[in-house]
């Protein structure tokens, strides 16, 4: 039987008629699939459209020969083994919040530095209603997920800009090797015609489809701590193909760096404390613990900080 990958239509959420089958249909890719697609978000074809074409020039201009230059110093186009260390991809990062680097970043063009603030403001209004709308679905009072990622100086959000050239090897190197996110939730604007997004279903990868003017939404290993496990990050990974350039803009909502974080109480069965499994720690000390360990599995993450659990203080989160 062939499965559906989940498609959600945002504009129906306010026709009464249908919010509830959409809600439903939010509620079921969060705990089966980590993933949904979302369609008619609200964001502007017309700036998604810039988004495209100026990241698309700048990957020609100032990042393909840099990625040449790496492909030969290491000798990747020759490999005759699987290659585990390395992803076959070009990327640089955009930090938003709580501060900016944009202005720090060489070699981006006013026109591309004003299109990506522009995007990444709307990005940012879409996770927040998200986040809402997991909060109903949860049966938590509306706001609680945004404060719980707040900490002091608000979340932290940034973009990973990624190109993945074609590859001569793709069998032996993977554009980006599977793992699940360490964050919150993930906004993905990604090319609408090379394909290679892959997320690990029931023992299967199943291909994340490529739609023109979507938005794919994954959630990472802290919404899966706060809700206990009801939600859960998912292993996906990037095929390398051997045509086409992929065009991947990955933008992750997270908590700040000093957010505790833990299962929401309301979350937790009342009459059993064995019910949490998941730790309580600060968000820094898992990214931490992460960049290490990126391409293994969470569950161990999540181990490690139960034993730094007990040094956590934990305030409670206010929803007003």
């Amino acid at each position: 039987m062939a499965i559906t990958f989940p498609v959600v239509d945002l504009s129906t959420l306010n026709n009464g008629d249908e919010r509830g089958s959409i809600m439903e249909l939010i509620s079921d890719a969060c705990e089966n699939w980590g993933f949904f697609e979302l369609v008619n978000h609200g964001i502007s074809y017309e700036l998604l459209d810039t988004v495209e074409k100026l990241t698309k020039e700048h990957y020609r201009k100032c990042m393909e020969e840099r990625f040449k230059e790496m492909v030969a110093a290491k000798g990747l186009a020759a490999v005759q083994s699987e290659v585990g260390d390395i992803d076959w991809e070009s990327t640089f990062y955009l930090r938003h919040l709580p501060t900016s680097n944009m202005s720090e970043i060489p070699d981006l063009e006013e026109d591309y530095r004003k299109a990506m603030k522009e995007f990444a403001g709307e990005l940012e209004k879409l996770a927040e209603q998200l986040l809402d709308l997991l909060c109903e679905n949860l049966g938590l009072e509306k706001g609680y997920l945004k404060n719980a990622f707040y900490g002091s100086k608000g979340p932290t959000f940034g973009t990973k800009v990624s190109n993945y050239p074609p590859c001569p090897k793709p069998d032996l190197i993977k554009g980006l090797r599977a793992h699940t996110d360490a964050g919150g939730l993930i906004l993905l604007f990604q090319d609408d015609k090379v394909s290679g997004l892959q997320l690990l279903k029931d023992g299967q990868w199943v291909d994340v489809p490529p739609m023109k003017h979507s938005i794919v939404i994954n959630l990472g290993d802290q919404l899966e701590v706060i809700t206990n496990g009801k939600y859960k990050s998912v292993l996906h990974r990037v095929i390398a193909q051997t045509d086409g350039n992929r065009m991947s803009i990955a933008s992750f909502y997270n908590p700040g760096s000093d957010a505790v974080i833990y299962p929401a109480p309301a979350l937790v069965a009342k009459e059993s404390e064995e019910s949490q499994v998941y730790p309580k720690f600060v968000f820094e000390d898992y990214m931490k613990l992460y960049a290490g360990l990126k391409f293994q599995a969470k569950e161990p993450r999540f181990e490690a900080m139960k034993t730094v659990e007990s040094t956590v203080n934990l305030g409670p989160i206010v929803t007003v």
